[in-house]
């Protein structure tokens, strides 16, 4: 694909993703993601002719400008948006599927100081939530949502979302249209919370047990009461006789 079908599919994407743009020259001219992608291809081709200072440097440039770090030795698929992103970091042996969303704050980290492959790859229809971060050589299956915050050291499977520190599956059922595509939409007052999960289980647990516990100590008491009762009517009867 040539570099002006590459741009503008680029640009057509950031209409789908962002219902902030409003114009062509608009997001050509402001939207950092795409200056960063359009920066990365020239590095990343320089990278792999063995330009590898030159492409340390055009990154770097890239970095300054944008706010976005991508080592060139990251691949990256089409139409991957890079919404906001001031702070996403990228690592070297990341590699990123096609249709990926990713917010401001993304990391996608390595784990270890071997040569070999240290960072994550996140296969298609990806979406990174807000601050998100994927460290080491895991596999974010196609499909799968990470939420705002989220801590993945593990590969997730497919269709799955994602949410807490650890990175806990907290679904494993993909969202698609009627027409069969995924939706990429991160409703996040929609994400479940494990932890409050556990803890209203927990709660509600409790709660049987103490109506458990009441009701034992009320029946216990009205068991006594007519023992008294009984008592007290046989010694009535001994009195009288």
């Amino acid at each position: 694909m040539t570099f002006g079908r590459r741009l503008r599919e680029d640009v057509m994407v950031a209409f789908d993703r962002d219902p902030a743009a409003r114009s062509v020259v608009e997001v050509l001219l402001c939207y950092p993601g795409l200056h960063a992608l359009v920066a990365h291809r020239a590095s990343h081709a320089l990278w792999r002719r063995d330009f590898r200072l030159t492409a340390r440097l055009l990154s770097h440039m890239a970095r300054f400008l944008t706010g976005i770090e991508i080592h060139p030795g990251a691949r990256i698929g089409r139409r991957c948006f890079i919404d906001h992103g001031m702070g996403v970091v990228i690592g070297e042996t990341a590699e990123i599927g096609n249709d990926v969303l990713i917010y401001q704050g993304v990391s996608l980290g390595g784990t270890s100081h071997g040569r070999g492959k240290r960072h994550p790859t996140i296969e298609d229809f990806v979406v990174l939530g807000l601050g998100a971060a994927v460290l080491g050589p895991v596999t974010i299956g196609r499909h799968s949502r990470v939420g705002a915050g989220s801590v993945v050291v593990n590969t997730v499977p497919a269709h799955s979302t994602i949410v807490g520190v650890p990175g806990r599956v907290v679904r494993e059922s993909g969202e698609h249209a009627p027409g069969g595509a995924p939706l990429l939409t991160l409703d996040h007052a929609d994400l479940p919370d494990p932890v409050v999960r556990a803890l209203t289980e927990v709660q509600e647990r409790l709660q049987r047990l103490e109506a458990e516990r009441d009701l034992a100590r009320h029946t216990e008491a009205e068991a006594s009461g007519q023992h008294g009762s009984l008592d007290g009517s046989e010694r009535d009867r001994g009195s009288s006789s």
